[in-house]
């Protein structure tokens, strides 16, 4: 697989070596997913085995990565979308790129904000029933309906 490709408005990258990490981290404030240190970023992504950075011209507009371990399970995380590209597309498109990266796994997982679920269905996530998580601040998680009392 290339390290780059160009698609009609955007370029796609997939390995991390001329990232701007405060970039990043813009990006996920203002997409929002809240404050991610580009120190934080750096590890998380050097750590997934599959990323796409997605630019628009030179502006990072576009994000996604997945942990995975080449044959049970791949995680999809950290989806982000600049908001001037929200409701593009953009988004459907970065998670149909990681779903096909992780193609031959057992399991494709996906974690989202509440709310999102339609969203990730029509891309053929269903709702887990046995899902269950520790969240270094667990109030906020209750607070913010990511997890609930079982």
């Amino acid at each position: 697989m290339s390290h780059k490709e160009k698609t009609m408005e955007f370029s796609w990258v997939y390995e991390q070596s001329e990232v701007d990490w405060n970039e990043l981290s813009g990006l996920y404030r203002i997409a929002p997913l809240g404050e991610k240190s580009p120190q934080d970023l750096a590890t998380a992504f050097a750590n997934s085995k599959f990323k796409c950075f997605i630019y628009a011209e030179r502006t990072l507009v576009g994000v996604g990565r997945a942990l995975a371990d080449g044959v049970d399970c791949s995680y999809l995380c950290d989806v982000a979308v600049h908001p001037e590209y929200q409701g593009s597309g953009l988004g459907k498109k970065i998670i149909e790129k990681l779903v096909a990266l992780s193609a031959g796994h057992k399991k494709i997982i996906l974690y989202a904000k509440p709310g999102t679920e339609v969203f990730y269905s029509k891309l053929g996530f269903h709702k887990m029933n046995t899902a269950m998580a520790i969240f270094r601040n667990q109030k906020h998680a209750m607070e913010t309906g990511l997890i609930s009392e079982t």
